[in-house]
């Protein structure tokens, strides 16, 4: 797929004006505000025994609404004291699957705690265990993206943004955790989570990782691109005519463009240049308005896997340095 989005020299400048609605910070205020009414009653059980050299719980926590949302937490077993922690969000569809898919950071040093995404890992990946309560008890496969699009209340995604605040909540409260240095990370979907969590509660989030990000700029997104997971807005778009402003506004808070200006803590971002589920003019909306100190990895070459293996050791590298 050659470039089809804005050229480079324009994507270096493109920060769009971004679609704040005015009652952002009450709805936001108010629904972490309603989740923290629940307990956090973080759990745990010991998993994986047969990983020797890495510790690994399987832990649940109360989500939005007191939901129980499932994570894996690894840790480097021989490790002395307290470690620092990335809080690992998905990417669409995806689920946890088996600890074995996350030895990346406890053998960089980190501990990692792997969030379900409520409702979805029937499809990748497999063994997401945990259900949406709020629309099925149950993991499906997606679409997820117009679920509840027309009150913002009920938006599927202001369940998931609210665990991922949760998820970091939790994941400082477990033993060993360094509450000094705790990270969000994710992809696509799981980059829109972590820029988006960095956004809501910048208290609590010390480095955010966000590669190829989904819920960039969406206004634009879903005119120039066709490619699931927005092709699931373009259809009830073209079917809800006289809807689309609702649906849009809506989505405007939980837009990554949105939730970056209002983040602080040092970030990683990646972009591919032939990316054509995230378009790269998202992406660099994301980066120019987010406002922490920042840095920007670009894959020219690439579509949605981005920099895959290289983003991988780039996000271990930059961390260590940063907390070095």
């Amino acid at each position: 797929m050659p470039h089809y989005d804005l050229p480079l020299p324009e994507l270096e400048t493109y920060a769009p004006p971004r679609h704040e609605p005015a009652d952002l910070a009450e709805f936001w205020a108010k629904t972490l505000a309603g989740a923290r009414e629940h307990d956090l009653d973080v759990t745990g059980r010991p998993a994986a025994a047969y990983l020797r050299t890495v510790a690994v719980q399987d832990v649940s926590f109360a989500g939005f609404g007191g939901h129980r949302i499932g994570a894996w937490h690894l840790r480097p077993r021989e490790a002395s004291g307290d470690v620092p922690t990335v809080v690992q969000f998905l990417g669409y569809g995806d689920g946890r699957g088996t600890p074995v898919d996350w030895l990346m950071w406890p053998a960089a040093g980190f501990a990692v705690l792997v969030v379900d995404t409520r409702g979805q890992g029937a499809r990748a990946r497999r063994a997401g265990l945990t259900g949406d309560p709020g629309g099925s008890d149950n993991a499906h496969v997606e679409g997820f993206l117009t679920k509840g699009v027309l009150d913002p209340d009920d938006y599927y995604y202001r369940r998931v943004y609210t665990d991922g605040v949760r998820a970091v909540e939790a994941a400082r409260t477990l033993p060993g955790t360094d509450a000094g240095h705790v990270a969000v990370a994710g992809t696509s979907q799981g980059g829109a989570i972590a820029l988006g969590v960095s956004g809501l509660a910048p208290e609590l989030v010390d480095a955010a990782i966000v590669h190829v990000p989904f819920l960039c700029d969406v206004r634009r997104a879903v005119t120039i691109t066709d490619r699931a997971p927005y092709a699931e807005l373009l259809a009830f778009l073209r079917t809800h005519r006289g809807a689309t402003e609702q649906a849009l506004r809506t989505i405007d808070h939980v837009d990554g463009t949105t939730l970056a200006a209002h983040a602080t803590a040092p970030a990683l971002f990646s972009v591919a240049l032939m990316d054509q589920i995230c378009p790269p003019s998202g992406v660099y909306a994301a980066y120019h308005h987010y406002a922490g100190p920042k840095s920007l990895d670009v894959y020219p070459y690439n579509d949605h896997e981005g920099g895959a293996a290289d983003a991988d050791i780039a996000s271990v590298q930059w961390l260590q340095e940063l907390w070095s």
